[in-house]
């Protein structure tokens, strides 16, 4: 996270997802991931990842889908949405 707040990646098969660099607690920070094909394979997201309702959403399996991530306690818990589905 010290590289920015917006990141990009392709999914092309098992992949898990990893966060480093999230400021201390009591200090919030939220990016963006835009991920490409995420359906295409399976996803593992970071350690802590709080879905809506408790469930990650359906991935795009050709295409674009964009989450947010926001954390405010060192990254213990990221609270994740999905933003954007199969963005054209």
């Amino acid at each position: 996270l010290s590289l920015g707040n917006v990141f990009t990646k392709t999914i092309t098969g098992a992949t898990t997802l990893t966060v480093s660099n999230a400021p201390a607690s009591g200090n919030a920070i939220v990016f963006v991931l835009k991920l490409t094909n995420g359906g295409a394979g399976a996803v593992t997201y970071p350690t802590g990842t709080k879905w809506s309702k408790g469930t990650a959403p359906t991935l795009t399996a050709s295409g674009v889908d964009l989450l947010r991530f926001i954390t405010e306690d060192g990254g213990t818990n990221w609270y994740a949405s999905r933003i954007n589905e199969d963005a054209k």
